[in-house]
């Protein structure tokens, strides 16, 4: 069960916080981009899967497709929204995983070296990538989630603090979260959490000057600096406790 859970998760995480432009979130009201949406949420879960559970991948969209279009023409909005949202598509991937806990396995990443002649793309690809798999997607789904994910929260979050929002470079603020998320998502999986002190000092000394001189802004910063490592923190635990489960 648990590969099936973690491959449909990469799947959703690919889908939303990669694949999903700031184009097609404005315009999802839009029938034709709201439904190419989830035609990526489709092809990647089935390719995730291993070209398996063609009937139950359908379905699986299908619930995507209602819960985004709740989520497009329900008046309700920000961060609450977009947690609400989350943990319905986790919902329904996890009735997915538990009820059906074999997909992954009647895959061709699992079972490729059984088949009888596998397609020669496949057959290159070594034994311990696609043994490793499901972890290099935990992984890397994690780290999506921690960084790209983690910024469509954070900025949903300080949306009503705009205001008091620190003036500088266009998407400097995204690219240093990001990169920030991204350094302490690599530390606390490496076993050295103690190194994000070393990135909170450093932002809190490059921060200081402008900060000093503006309450608003100073309270802005520590705001947005706490929500976006805590977010990190709760993201890279989540993948620890599944990565010890898969080891």
């Amino acid at each position: 069960m648990l590969e099936t859970l973690i491959a449909l998760l990469f799947a959703h995480i690919l889908a939303d916080f990669l694949l999903q432009t700031g184009w097609m979130v404005a315009h999802k009201r839009n029938p034709l981009v709201l439904l190419g949406h989830i035609g990526i949420v489709a092809v990647l879960s089935y390719a995730a899967l291993g070209f398996a559970g063609h009937w139950v991948v359908l379905a699986l969209a299908a619930s995507h497709l209602f819960f985004d279009a709740l989520k497009v023409y329900w008046p309700a909005s920000g961060w609450r929204s977009f947690l609400l949202d989350q943990a319905l598509h986790g919902a329904a991937i996890l009735v997915v995983a538990t009820q059906f806990p074999a997909l992954f396995s009647l895959g061709i990443w699992q079972d490729y070296g059984m088949l009888g002649s596998p397609p020669a793309w496949l057959a290159r690809i070594p034994d311990g990538w696609v043994a490793a798999l499901p972890l290099l997607m935990l992984l890397s789904g994690g780290l999506v989630l921690a960084t790209r994910g983690g910024g469509f929260f954070i900025g949903l979050f300080m949306k009503p603090l705009a205001p008091k929002a620190p003036e500088g470079l266009p998407r400097a603020g995204a690219i240093i979260g990001n990169l920030e998320r991204a350094l302490a998502f690599l530390f606390i999986l490496s076993g050295q959490p103690q190194n994000i002190g070393f990135l909170l000092a450093a932002k809190s000394v490059l921060r200081f000057s402008s900060a000093k001189e503006d309450r608003g802004v100073s309270e802005y910063v520590i705001i947005g600096t706490l929500m976006s490592f805590g977010w990190v923190i709760a993201i890279a635990t989540g993948v620890l406790a599944l990565r010890e489960l898969i080891a």
